[in-house]
């Protein structure tokens, strides 16, 4: 492994929630200092971290910004997935659908058809609910997978258009008379294939390229129709 890559990792593991400090990094990723000095003036002049004072601060986004940029330039998957927290890959998919005006329901949990199910995040915004399932990829990880992951995303999906009635003031819809429901696949970086059955499959760093192209295009993709609102037998058994 290179300098570079030895050196993203210590950051990575010890700038985490808390400043790390520059002779940590350079004991963690046996490289030496004036060796750190040149890797560190390349992450800052990218924005990947903030040095000052021999302290290295990262932002959850950057930490996100940072794994991938260490993918993309060789590193290993399975080592960056071990330094890497699995909320931050999750908050910053939040964090942009929140930009775009979408209000957020993180690793919501709902009951239908006698079990429980969970979806990591709930986008909305009248009348468009994205159901977003956040993956990390492996190695080892091909079409069979993602098949796998998109038919269950989809499924979910289904679910809670099913059930959408009943979860209304749960999930926070307010006076929705319908919605839409999208599924979604979210991966740390791209995956085999682009859609299956026209379930997405976004590469993190292109969740924004989604959002803003999403209405354009959004009939193109795998839905679900949702009635919602007050029914005739409510106002029936409201007495």
């Amino acid at each position: 492994m290179t300098a570079k890559t030895e050196v993203i990792i210590a950051i990575l593991k010890h700038a985490n929630g808390k400043p790390a400090v520059k002779q940590v990094i350079a004991r963690e990723s046996n490289v030496p200092v004036h060796l750190i000095n040149n890797v560190l003036s390349g992450l800052c002049d990218f924005g990947f971290i903030e040095c000052e004072n021999e302290q290295i601060e990262l932002s959850s986004n950057q930490r996100v910004k940072l794994a991938i940029h260490a993918i993309n330039h060789g590193t290993d998957i399975e080592r960056v997935c071990n330094v890497l927290e699995w909320k931050e890959f999750e908050n910053f998919a939040a964090q942009v659908f929140e930009k775009n005006n979408f209000v957020i329901k993180r690793n919501f949990r709902f009951k239908a058809e006698q079990r429980r199910w969970e979806i990591d995040v709930v986008a909305y915004s009248e009348p468009i609910i994205v159901c977003v399932d956040c993956k990390r990829w492996r190695r080892g990880w091909g079409n069979s997978a993602i098949t796998r992951v998109a038919a269950a995303q989809a499924k979910r999906t289904q679910v809670l258009a099913n059930s959408l009635h009943f979860l209304q003031q749960k999930i926070g819809l307010g006076n929705w008379k319908q919605a839409t429901l999208f599924p979604a696949i979210l991966s740390l970086f791209p995956g085999p294939v682009k859609f299956y059955n026209k379930v997405p499959v976004v590469p993190i760093l292109q969740i924004q390229n989604f959002v803003d192209e999403f209405v354009g295009h959004k009939m193109e993709l795998a839905h679900f129709q949702a009635e919602i609102g007050p029914k005739l037998s409510d106002y029936l058994n409201s007495d």
